[in-house]
Parts: C-alpha cells; structure tokens; sequence
C-alpha cells in the first residue's frame, strides 16, 4: 500500500530554515550576554592588589608634603623680601626720631632771634643764638632735613596742617596759605612735622 504523507512544500521549507537560523541567534546571543555577565562579576569580586593600594597611598602622601614644601618655601620668600624692605626703611629713615625731636629747640632758637635787642649785652647774645641756629640748620640739611615751602603755596594736606581760614580774595585765591604760624619739615620724602598754617577759603 502506497504512503499518503504529504511531501513539504518549497514554502514550508524556507519557514523551517527561516525559524532554525532564528533559534541559532537567539542562542547566540543568550550565549554572549551571559559570558558578559561573567566577566562583569568577575572583574567586580576580583581582589585589590595590596601592593598597588599601598603605591597609591604612598603617591598621594608624596603628593601632599611637595604641595606643602613649595608653600613653605614661597613663604620663606614672602618675609625675606619683607625683612629686606624693613631694613631697607629703617636704614633710609635712621636718624628720623632724633630729627624730630630737634625741630623744638629749632622753634625756640627762631622765636630768641625774634626778640629786640636793646643793649650791647643782648645784641652780643643773640649774635650767640644765631651761630647755635646757623650751625643747627646746617647739621640738620646734611641729615636731609629740610624745610616745608608754605608760605603762598597752594595747600597741600600731606605737608601743610590748616588751623585758620580765612576769606579767600583777588590776592589771595581759594586754597592758598595766606601765612604760616609753625614752619613745617621733611626728611627725605617724608613728612617730619607738617606746616601749621593758616588757608584762604
């Protein structure tokens, strides 16, 4: 007796070859991700190497005492070139408080010449006192002591300290000294005492 199965048709063929080669991929591809997700816990649960943790521990402390050795030694600079200006200063302004505390007996030497002398003893005295002045001034230019400019000078407020004002006129334009009631000094280019003086406004 003849067989009655039905021979496949070409259609039928190409959906089984079309269905295995899907099945294949898939199995494929299930293959791979589960080799990834190995790898991945094997890399996550691998063991840290002592020695290397210990290098980079060691690195970071290098890495630490370099940064404070160079702020140490940028701080070192700092307050040597600031000693260097202070002994600067003070040997350019050495002498400044001696100065000053001579401008007193220069004043009371000033206001003895401006007293009238009325008989030879008296003359002979303030021949006396004008020797002292002389040589005092003197002494006190080669310290570099000099006298403040003042008189019908435009105020200046570094060098000039303003006790009186008076009203201001042709002759005498708004913020000039009109007269001087202590004379003031510098020494070198700074103000020893300055100028009491009396301001047009």
């Amino acid at each position: 007796m003849k067989s009655l199965a039905k021979k496949p048709t070409t259609s039928e063929q190409a959906d089984e070859q079309m269905a295995s080669q899907t099945a294949q991929s898939a199995a494929k591809q299930t293959a791979s991700t589960d080799d990834q997700t190995d790898a991945q816990t094997d890399t996550a649960t691998a063991p840290v190497d002592p020695a290397n943790a210990k290098l980079a521990a060691l690195q970071q402390e290098l890495d630490q005492k370099d940064d404070q050795l160079l702020r140490t030694q940028a701080e070192i600079v700092n307050m040597r070139n600031r000693f260097k200006k202070e002994q600067a200063s003070i040997i350019k302004y050495d002498g400044q408080t001696l100065a000053k505390d001579v401008l007193p007996v220069l004043d009371n030497l000033e206001r003895a010449l401006a007293t009238d002398a009325t008989d030879e003893t008296a003359q002979q005295l303030k021949k006396g006192v004008e020797m002292v002045y002389g040589h005092l001034q003197e002494a006190l230019k080669k310290n570099n002591v000099t006298e403040v400019s003042a008189d019908g000078a435009t105020f200046d407020p570094t060098i000039h300290q303003a006790v009186q004002t008076v009203p201001a006129t042709d002759d005498q334009p708004a913020e000039t000294v009109v007269k001087v009631l202590q004379k003031g000094y510098m020494f070198k280019d700074r103000t020893l005492r300055p100028a009491m003086v009396v301001v047009a406004q």
